[in-house]
């Protein structure tokens, strides 16, 4: 730690915050420099595609009035210099550090005529847009985001279609029987369900897919994905689909830099170290929070960030949860109740180890299921 005089931190949204905390509260006593792109204090991001969209303007944070006024709002890093060691900003500004954190997050894919939602503001455009009577609402994309504005829109008493590349909405996430019932789920609850189509372009009131069909839209709004805020990272450290790092977050090849949160990809020790880049709330809160730690710590004494994935949303009032990485499994089998009674629970094994889990309206057997995963238990219960 007495190495370390400046410590910058690019990026205020939810890693970025936990990682000033987390300075403090270890007793880092140097100057810490907080730089965010958006001009609010950081807020939670959660609420913005379910009850923002219905009104509720409580984005509240717990921390961020820590801040004070010791940060620089509205302002972005488009420049990395390893060497001198600065952080170049978008008015010509240069940051030196003796440590940095990257918490940039990442960004929404775009269509040109989508709405975007990442941020407050897109909340509060959609909610405008939602609000102005357009009766057909067009949601491209079934993951999380598309899912929660789809609900939001049925509850608002909108029309809502859903396009989805896959066969069934969140299907690499969920795996066939939660996203084959998720489908089914949207279906009950109003929504019209368009799988395994693409769009490949929205003109006008016409959304175009792929195979030659249009739909007709009053609202476009898009949950496409995401893309990890590393361009100005470019030629400074190793990026590929996220900030490389190692099993510490230390960004690779270097002793006094480190990655958090959505812009962080790294080999995860309890999944034979895959490289995984976690979008999800909870991994942001935990990792901003280590990276930092480890930094003060050094390369040497550093910790593995080794936390079990895990997300949770609310689609048509039923609660999806996941743990681990499902996508890495060779075999899957439900363990607790029924797809049938909208409530169970899957297991996800590789080579025989739980690997992921899956809960539908079953958090206890999720809160299970997770700490198997976290000891690396066999999957006894598979069939």
């Amino acid at each position: 730690m007495s190495e370390l005089s400046r410590i910058t931190v690019v990026g205020a949204s939810l890693a970025g915050l936990r990682a000033v905390q987390a300075l403090r509260r270890e007793g880092f006593e140097g100057d810490v420099t907080l730089v965010g792109a958006e001009t609010h204090v950081p807020y939670n991001r959660p609420p913005l595609s379910k009850s923002v969209l219905r009104g509720d303007d409580d984005v509240t944070l717990p921390g961020a009035e820590e801040l004070g006024d010791q940060w620089l709002r509205g302002r972005q890093a488009v420049h990395l210099d390893v060497r001198s060691r600065t952080v170049t900003l978008d008015d010509g500004a240069e940051l030196g550090y003796d440590g940095l954190v990257i918490a940039t997050g990442a960004r929404p894919r775009q269509l040109d005529g989508v709405h975007r939602l990442r941020t407050i503001d897109d909340a509060l455009a959609l909610r405008a847009e939602l609000e102005s009577g357009h009766e057909h609402v067009v949601v491209i994309g079934g993951g999380f985001i598309g899912g929660e504005v789809a609900s939001t829109a049925r509850q608002l008493g909108r029309k809502v279609t859903l396009v989805d590349a896959a066969p069934y909405p969140m299907h690499a996430g969920l795996g066939e029987e939660a996203s084959r019932w998720l489908a089914v789920h949207h279906e009950r609850n109003g929504v019209e369900l368009i799988t395994q189509a693409r769009v490949t372009a929205v003109d006008g009131g016409l959304v175009l897919l792929g195979d030659g069909r249009s739909l007709a839209a009053d609202l476009v709004v898009g949950g496409m994905g995401v893309v990890p805020n590393t361009e100005w990272l470019d030629g400074a450290l190793a990026v590929n689909d996220g900030v490389l790092c190692e099993p510490t977050l230390f960004a690779q090849d270097t002793e006094n830099i480190v990655a958090a949160g959505d812009v962080a990809r790294w080999p995860h020790g309890l999944f034979g170290g895959e490289m995984v880049r976690v979008e999800h709330w909870s991994n942001a809160n935990e990792q901003g929070a280590v990276a930092a730690r480890n930094l003060l710590t050094g390369p040497e004494n550093a910790q593995p960030f080794l936390d079990v994935p895990n997300f949770a949303t609310h689609v048509h009032g039923a609660r999806i949860q996941t743990a681990g990485l499902p996508h890495l499994a060779d075999s899957a089998s439900i363990v607790t109740g029924s797809p049938e009674e909208d409530r169970f629970a899957v297991a996800f094994a590789r080579d025989g180890v739980l690997v992921g889990a899956v809960a539908v309206n079953s958090p206890k057997e999720l809160i299970k299921l997770k700490r198997a995963i976290t000891a690396r238990e066999t999957a006894a219960r598979d069939a």
